[in-house]
């Protein structure tokens, strides 16, 4: 049972518990190429990215995508991150990470930005689902901020409050979604963004998800 007293985890998925930036490096070269952008190396996608999505093209682009381009960058991206997907796996060391949170009596869940209907799936294939209290996904278009989404993630959780809560995540959004929903945030680098940018976000920033949880189990103890 998960009480108000205990620190709770929102987890990312992408880019967080799921190490899967090779694959969004290849998905998003694959979308550009549809409509002639040359293609992005990772440390640059780490310096530029950031949300709504749009924006992030529009710092490369010099303008926002037309609503037809953007479509057809969607589409394409998803459908190619979902070839490159299957030869990635979980961050290191996550299984030991949630098996050793749940053990403490402490409660987590995951809130992505990746579709609902596909990250259920994701999550249970790797035998971790029972770890979390909750698992959502996005519900409706992409592209979005996450700050909408958290707030009624935790809504729904029920004895979680949000001041007592952590969210660990690889980009800047996860930083204003927590924000916003009253939450608290740490930022790994293992991910869509570079050191530099996290840094920004005015939050503890760590280079494993082993530290991330030492951290989020400091920031509302006591």
């Amino acid at each position: 049972m998960h009480a108000t007293h205990a620190t709770h985890i929102v987890w990312d998925w992408n880019g967080t518990l799921f190490h899967d930036i090779d694959a969004v490096i290849g998905a998003t070269n694959s979308a550009f190429a549809e409509i002639g952008l040359e293609p992005i190396t990772l440390e640059l996608y780490r310096e530029l990215y950031c949300v709504p999505v749009p924006r992030f093209y529009e710092r490369l682009m010099g303008r926002l995508p037309t609503e037809a381009e953007w479509l057809v960058m969607d589409e394409t991206f998803h459908r190619h991150y979902t070839e490159h997907r299957v030869g990635c796996g979980l961050a290191e060391g996550v299984d030991l990470l949630l098996e050793r949170w749940q053990a403490a009596g402490r409660s987590q869940s995951i809130l992505s930005m990746y579709g609902h209907d596909d990250l259920i799936p994701l999550v249970r294939g790797f035998g971790i689902e029972s770890r979390f209290v909750r698992v959502d996904g996005r519900i409706g278009p992409s592209g979005g901020s996450k700050s909408e989404h958290m707030v009624r993630h935790l809504e729904a959780l029920e004895r979680v409050d949000p001041g007592r809560t952590v969210v660990i995540g690889d980009a800047v959004d996860d930083a204003i979604a927590a924000r916003d929903a009253g939450a608290y945030a740490v930022l790994y680098t293992g991910g869509s963004h570079s050191r530099g940018s996290l840094e920004g976000a005015g939050v503890p920033v760590v280079d494993s998800l082993a530290e991330a949880v030492e951290v989020a189990g400091g920031i509302v103890s006591g």
